[in-house]
């Protein structure tokens, strides 16, 4: 398979601006940009499973920009319901510097701020530099802007596309970049910017776009929409990370293997069979969780994260550290206790109980856990050496509940 046909395999070109790409994705050799605003200080997977799109086509022999919009960030990108609330320039420039940082070390690729091109520009040179090759009605009829017009779209919004226009055609005309690749969210952006540089210059400049990947819900994922997934260890550790990926609905794995992983197509469908055959053994996923944390985080968060993993939930918890506990773990309800407390007190004051009478029956029917291990004594008094580094308990209710109790 040539490159472009591995790409359409795997589901990651929804749109061409060109049939003429096609021979040049295939003969390598463009230089071509993505980018991604900074309202926050991290990337999340949405922004990974765009931006992997960059290693595959440096891999075969493309030339990647990726550019941190820290002018279009002060805007916004349109949102298809309401408008993005604005965020100082010292937070944009905060997470300029995390992204830039983070896209460094994942990506390993060029890092660019349109900020440095655009700061620069007065209103009047904006107006007749750029915004004088833009129709309006052509400007309403993209579909971001078609979507807020009913409930009303302010000045500002509307300009993002001609800064983003003007983005393309100041890397097109520095740095010979002649292909724009994106989520399919911004085809309408990348098309501006293919027109106005066609309007400029007189020639073509080519876009592509991804479908965006959802969530098993159909959602993107991003921090609008809550589901984000942190690049940032410190955000989203490697264990949160894998047990999102190994808890995937089977229906989702085989397409996120196809998108998010370098396996080759014979794995991939080798991996569709056992997930047909054997899905309990989910092989599929647990290679999956593999080849994204190993990729973000390294091979040992991998091996970290399967370890905590394999032991939370197990008699293997006390080969865990309280830290490795308390930030797998942190979405849990969580309790300060003092130690000394006598259980069934601890269970009723921090409501994981009822009543007394309902703890109670709990401990004496084998349904309460401490670091899991069974308690029945319903005397039961709390004690250091009942916690993990002295510091964290781990309760579990039934089968399914579980609580974080951590020493004062």
């Amino acid at each position: 398979m040539n490159l472009y046909e591995d790409l359409l395999w795997r589901g990651l070109i929804q749109d061409i601006s060109d049939p003429e790409l096609i021979q040049k994705l295939n003969e390598g050799g463009l230089t071509f940009y993505i980018g991604t605003d900074p309202t926050a200080d991290s990337m999340h997977i949405g922004h990974y499973s765009s931006f992997l799109i960059s290693k595959r086509l440096a891999k075969a022999g493309h030339h990647p920009i990726l550019l941190v919009g820290g002018a279009t960030g002060l805007i916004g990108d349109p949102k298809p319901t309401s408008e993005r609330p604005m965020i100082s320039k010292e937070e944009v420039q905060k997470n300029f510097i995390g992204l830039k940082k983070q896209a460094e070390k994942i990506f390993g690729f060029e890092v660019v701020n349109n900020y440095d091109w655009i700061k620069d520009i007065n209103v009047i040179d904006f107006l007749r530099d750029y915004g004088k090759h833009f129709n309006v009605n052509y400007m309403l009829a993209k579909d971001k802007v078609k979507s807020r017009l009913d409930i009303g779209i302010t000045y500002a919004e509307f300009s993002y596309m001609i800064l983003q226009a003007l983005d393309f055609l100041h890397l097109f005309q520095t740095r010979d970049c002649t292909l724009q690749v994106a989520g399919s969210d911004q085809w309408g952006n990348i098309t501006s910017g293919i027109e106005l540089i066609r309007k400029v210059t007189g020639k073509t400049a080519y876009g592509m776009v991804m479908p965006l990947v959802t969530d098993s819900q159909g959602k993107k994922f991003g921090k609008t929409e809550g589901n984000a997934l942190w690049l940032d260890i410190n955000k989203t550790s490697s264990y949160e990370l894998y047990q999102y990926l190994i808890n995937l609905e089977d229906k989702m794995i085989i397409d996120y293997l196809k998108k998010l992983t370098f396996l080759s197509k014979e794995e991939i469908l080798e991996y569709a069979k056992k997930l047909e055959l054997e899905p309990e053994k989910r092989e599929a996923h647990k290679r999956l969780a593999e080849e994204i944390i190993t990729d973000i985080h390294g091979k040992n968060e991998y091996l970290h994260a399967l370890k905590v993993s394999e032991s939370l939930f197990s008699d293997k918890i006390w080969q865990l550290s309280s830290t490795d506990i308390i930030s797998s773990l942190k979405d849990l309800p969580t309790f300060k206790i003092q130690e000394q407390e006598l259980l069934i007190d601890v269970l009723v004051n921090n409501q994981v109980c009822q009543s007394k009478r309902e703890a109670k029956e709990l401990i004496t029917g084998n349904a309460i856990s401490l670091n899991n291990q069974k308690v029945t004594d319903i005397n039961k008094v709390i004690t250091k050496e009942d916690a993990i580094d002295q510091q964290v308990i781990l309760i579990k209710k039934g089968k399914k509940n579980y609580y974080l109790f951590i020493l004062g």
